[in-house]
């Protein structure tokens, strides 16, 4: 079999679904640790859509009609996909969600979507659920992914499959029903219901069409192939994970399900060649190198930082040369003969040191992630500088996307073969970009009027493409103002490179303005702290106010190494301030003068995202009495 995917052109999801089974047949589609770590089950493209099939039927005989939102309420599991498979080829739209929501949204989104049908993960999720709807009067009929032979009333996803098979082995012309809905969908028709993760109050529902998906999978540059192992870390339910898996069935690639506590023990057995990936991730696992180098033999670690260096003064040279190296000014002709001399010459020094050093102390670094990985794709928040240039240094491709759940979610994104650093990529095919000035609404990117034509002009970036969502579900308040004049606003702030590749540099809505009317940017600030072997978590706070303070949550190593809270504190900010100071390239404004320790780490579901995202709002109102003492101090 050839590693080139056959061209399957499906007409809307379920019919993915379909034309993989046909092409893929036996092959691997999915698997799941067995009770023996080192086993896994596998199954097949064909397997998948024959229970998938029957699901559906077993699903329409209860009365689920097309383009009806059912919802999913539970994590990564084989039986995700299962229901998903099924919902599609009810032409009925798959409302997901994962077991962190909290009980208060998971009513919220009930009420909103209108579900009469509900699917759960577990016996939890499903008294959790049974609560949830008895207490705000909805009449929801549940249905359970996992059969834990505990007497309940509700249905199970096995117990419907066998309806659907029984159905099937009765009067095959049934699966006519299925066809007919595959036939009738449009690529306008609702795909999926995903309701935002509340980083600024109460979720939105992003309603995405199969023509969105559709071009996702045409258009995003990812060489996944029939041949891959590509390893599911981030939650199903939201739109980044799903994507990818949405490609690896058109690719034939299959999908190993694993899980943060898992994750370090799954690199080394499944040796993905793919994954999608959130920065923490990778920031978790520099720090875990670091440390390991840091106890190794002196000798051990005078080897690795060499083989660093040489590796990254190889790679620079190569990303010059090949025309990938980031452009933050017009090119000068005679500049660039002279540097390209030079990069030359430097390649032609480190080439033989690097090739030296990469096999006999970076491919052991690889090894720590399976020694197979050819790329991953960082998304859901920034990539830290420093990680991303010490990954992609030591040869492991960490491509760094950008999107959001209304545009289905990529817009950009880094390619194996043009790795800008610092930059999130161009934009994919068929995709518009504008930058707009933030207070006077006028377009700066693309401005013909200009010999830049506004590239490195920083503004609010907004777009235009087949993976835009068409509307917030039942909120056209909200709809109206996510649009102007047909282009999305995303509410992040960017610029475009002059080797075309876009830059995020923050978010709109982010932005602390002082007292003394200076404005940045918390991001780069929190980022920079979360690089400290001393902390773990944190976020810059100091709207309206002289001066900017942090909530501190300190890491493990801090909390051991301190003798009281009193000892922690002053570390702490010994460390903050040695961080955010000038001699780091920081301004005089951007300082931290005070901050606050908490006892308690931030938590996804309540201060976090499942992506990591920090829910601000939500800091801000739970730690409210310790934001207002940093500024009664500092005042």
């Amino acid at each position: 079999m050839a590693n080139s995917p056959p061209n399957l052109q499906p007409r809307n999801i379920g019919d993915l679904y379909r034309l993989a089974s046909v092409h893929y047949g036996g092959m691997p589609a999915f698997a799941t640790r067995t009770e023996n770590p080192d086993e896994w089950l596998p199954l097949s493209f064909h397997e998948l859509y024959r229970k998938g099939q029957a699901l559906a039927l077993a699903l329409a005989e209860l009365g689920l009609k097309r383009q009806e939102n059912i919802a999913v309420f539970a994590d990564n599991r084989v039986e995700w996909i299962i229901a998903d498979c099924a919902v599609q080829l009810c032409g009925a739209v798959n409302v997901p969600r994962g077991s962190d929501t909290t009980d208060g949204e998971l009513t919220f989104i009930l009420k909103h979507c209108g579900a009469r049908f509900c699917i759960v993960e577990n016996a939890r999720m499903l008294k959790r659920v049974s609560n949830v709807c008895e207490k705000a009067q909805l009449h929801v009929q549940l249905i359970q992914m996992v059969d834990s032979h505990q007497v309940s009333s509700a249905n199970t996803i096995a117990k419907l499959i066998k309806t659907g098979l029984e159905l099937l082995e009765s009067n095959s012309a049934i699966c006519n029903n299925i066809d007919n809905n595959l036939a009738s969908l449009k690529p306008d028709d609702g795909f999926t219901l995903i309701y935002t993760s509340g980083t600024t109050g109460d979720p939105k529902g992003v309603l995405l069409s199969h023509g969105n998906m559709l071009a996702q999978i045409s258009h995003i540059p990812i060489p996944i192939h029939w041949c891959d192992r590509v390893l599911s870390i981030l939650p199903i339910w939201h739109v980044y994970e799903r994507v990818l898996e949405m490609i690896t069935i058109a690719r034939g690639a299959c999908t190993y399900y694993s899980s943060v506590r898992h994750f370090a023990e799954d690199l080394l057995r499944i040796e993905p060649t793919f994954m999608a990936s959130a920065p923490r991730l990778w920031e978790r696992l520099h720090a875990r190198i670091l440390q390991t180098v840091a106890n190794a033999h002196p000798i051990r670690r005078g080897l690795f930082h060499m083989a660093c260096f040489f590796s990254h003064h190889y790679h620079a040279s190569v990303s010059w040369l090949g025309g990938h190296s980031v452009r933050e000014k017009r090119p000068i002709l005679l500049l660039d003969c002279l540097r390209t001399v030079l990069e030359c010459f430097r390649w032609s020094l480190f080439l033989p040191l690097h090739g030296f050093f990469n096999a006999a102390v970076l491919e052991r670094v690889r090894l720590s992630v399976g020694g197979c990985l050819r790329g991953t794709i960082s998304g859901g928040g920034a990539l830290p500088r420093s990680i991303d240039r010490f990954f992609n240094a030591i040869g492991i491709a960490v491509l760094e996307g950008y999107g959001l759940t209304e545009t289905s979610p990529v817009l950009a994104v880094r390619r194996l073969d043009c790795r800008v650093q610092t930059t999130v990529g161009p934009m994919i095919p068929e995709t518009q970009l504008r930058i707009v000035d933030i207070e006077m609404g006028t377009p700066l990117y693309p401005d013909s009027g200009r010999s830049d034509n506004g590239r490195m002009r920083k503004g609010e970036i907004q777009v235009r493409g087949p993976q835009v969502m068409r509307e917030y579900y039942n909120n056209p308040e909200a709809t109206e103002r996510a649009f102007v004049d047909g282009w999305f606003r995303t509410g992040d702030l960017g610029m475009v490179t002059w080797n075309d590749c876009l830059r995020i540099v923050g978010r709109c809505k982010e932005t602390i303005v002082l007292l003394s009317g200076e404005n940045l940017e918390p991001g780069p600030l929190e980022m920079r702290l979360r690089q400290s072997p001393l902390i773990e978590q944190c976020m810059v706070v100091g709207q309206d106010q002289k001066n900017l303070g942090a909530l501190i949550v300190p890491s493990q190593d801090a909390k051991t190494a301190a003798r009281d809270d009193s000892e922690l504190k002053k570390r702490l900010d010994q460390e903050v301030r040695q961080l955010i100071s000038a001699a780091n390239g920081f301004k005089s404004y951007e300082r931290i003068r005070a901050i606050a320790v908490l006892s308690q780490a931030f938590a996804v579901g309540d201060e976090l995202t499942p992506l990591f995202k920090l829910r601000r709002h939500v800091i801000e109102e739970k730690y409210r009495a310790e934001i207002a003492a940093l500024f009664n101090t500092t005042s």
